[in-house]
């Protein structure tokens, strides 16, 4: 099979994909199924669409705070020797343990907090030793 035709046909099971995972999902002013409203105080949410648009909100602040994050990241590259020494790992772990504290004081699932960071972290020390490397500091 020729690369046009795999193409294709990765394109027709990607919007077959994509009608069936639409008629499956609830429409935004679907009404809630059980329980009564939790987030912000039981203020929020009476549709699916609330919910969404309100993940919607937090999801930006959060892609600005990695960003805001990021050049923090950049910025230690400039303190460290070579890219070899861009890893830290008791730093890391005292990151996580500290992440980890936070999200019982704010009622977050701690377990889902350390997945996170640990992705974050390693994808930005992928990025930090990029970074040494392009700016000069030897291996």
């Amino acid at each position: 099979m020729n690369s046009m035709a795999i193409a294709a046909g990765a394109a027709i099971l990607a919007l077959l994909a994509g009608a069936v995972a639409a008629a499956d999902a609830p429409s935004t002013d679907t009404k809630a199924f059980w329980g009564t409203p939790q987030a912000a105080g039981g203020a929020c949410c009476q549709t699916l669409g609330e919910v969404r648009a309100n993940i919607d909100r937090i999801d930006r602040q959060i892609v600005a705070l990695i960003g805001e994050r990021g050049g923090y990241v950049r910025e230690a590259a400039r303190f460290k020797a070579n890219p070899a020494a861009v890893e830290d790992k008791a730093r890391v772990e005292q990151i996580i343990a500290h992440l980890r504290a936070l999200a019982v004081d704010d009622k977050a699932p701690p377990d889902v907090v350390e997945s996170t960071y640990r992705a974050l972290i390693a994808a930005y020390t992928d990025e930090e030793r990029k970074v040494s490397a392009e700016n000069g500091a030897k291996p």
